[in-house]
């Protein structure tokens, strides 16, 4: 009876130990995932201008090429937090500080569309050697979304701070 115990307790410590692992690396990919969601946003932000240079071009195409895959797993990450390693879901969905964190996550992805679908026009006279046409007036506009998106992404760690410390639950 001893050494059945003894097993079970060695076996619920590796247990635990990853579980811990599992959480900590879907945490990690969301906090990188965000990192490089910040990162693409920024390097659009900073590299947008008239008439860019072919190589200019393609990395603000790259940029956020990077910037979707990364909302993808930012947004993946995040649901596997709430669902499975995170405080439990009834700690998320009953608190409104989460839903606005969602509600912002939400309006700066679909700003992000704008970009996307710019970019990837880009990209069609790109492989045909050819230089996309970029306004002044197209980059006043792209940066103003990129701005808007840029504040939108730094009010969400903000936001789960105030989660972290309980505020908004019930």
């Amino acid at each position: 009876m001893f050494f059945v115990n003894v097993y079970n307790v060695r076996n619920l410590s590796k247990t635990r130990v990853m579980d811990a692992l599992k959480s900590a690396s879907v945490a990690y990919i969301h906090y990188l995932s965000f990192m490089l969601c910040f990162g693409a946003l920024v390097y659009e932000r900073i590299s947008l201008k008239s008439d860019p240079s072919r190589q200019e071009a393609i990395s603000m195409v790259i940029a956020d090429i990077i910037y979707g895959i990364a909302g993808v797993a930012l947004l993946i990450s995040g649901i596997y937090r709430v669902i499975k390693f995170g405080q439990g879901s009834y700690f998320y969905t009953h608190n409104p500080i989460f839903w606005t964190k969602i509600v912002t996550f939400a309006l700066v992805g679909s700003l992000s569309l704008y970009p996307t679908i710019t970019y990837i026009l880009w990209a069609i006279p790109l492989s045909k050697g050819k230089l996309p046409e970029v306004t002044a007036n197209l980059v006043s506009r792209l940066r103003l979304i990129i701005n808007i998106e840029l504040f939108g992404f730094s009010l969400i760690p903000f936001l789960a701070t105030l989660m972290a410390r309980g505020i908004g639950a019930n």
